[in-house]
């Protein structure tokens, strides 16, 4: 089973390098439908992946057809859109002997509408409020992301690591503390 984030014709290499950074800490594939609105060694972009591009695995595509060409029959893949109606949450992202691939669209225009029509059992929706059109890119990634791997059990990732300099050190042996009522002081 792999994970795999789909970025369609991403615009802002900001976005994009967050995206990379959060695939490099989930051992997610980053795959890249193209055309990008920038190089991709543009400087915006490997600043916000930091040091982690080498650890990520990264597929680009040519276009939308190419990408759909490299899918398997086992391959489950799932639009994510503001216009469905089904929650994220709700879909079972656990079968091993499935690849999972997570589409989002282009920030400005989102996914093509013929694509998504195609595809209308495939489309996904992160609730929000009428507060917004719509959520960061980089920050819908990481919602549907994490709750694939925490249904999956975080495969091939650490629950917890203790550091040498460790803020909650002495806290780790004293599990009365986690026992109070957060409420008291």
């Amino acid at each position: 089973m792999t994970n795999h984030v789909v970025l369609y014709e991403p615009l802002m290499p900001a976005n994009t390098g967050n995206i990379a950074r959060t695939c490099a800490g989930t051992n997610t594939v980053l795959d890249l439908i193209e055309p990008l609105g920038f190089q991709i060694d543009d400087k915006k972009m490997k600043r916000a992946g930091l040091d982690y591009w080498d650890k990520v695995d990264v597929r680009r595509h040519d276009d939308l057809e190419a990408f759909l060409k490299t899918l398997g029959p086992q391959d489950e893949m799932y639009l994510i859109s503001k216009f469905s109606a089904k929650n994220y949450a709700e879909v079972d992202y656990t079968d091993e002997d499935k690849d999972y691939y997570f589409v989002f669209g282009k920030e400005t225009t989102g996914l093509p509408e013929t694509f998504m029509r195609e595809y209308y059992d495939r489309n996904l929706r992160i609730p929000m409020s009428v507060n917004i059109r719509c959520y960061n890119l980089s920050n819908s990634v990481a919602m549907v992301l994490l709750e694939a791997l925490r249904q999956q059990g975080f495969p091939n990732m650490e629950t917890a690591h203790h550091y040498e300099n460790d803020k909650l050190k002495d806290d780790y042996n004293r599990p009365e503390r986690y026992e109070r009522n957060l409420g008291e002081e």
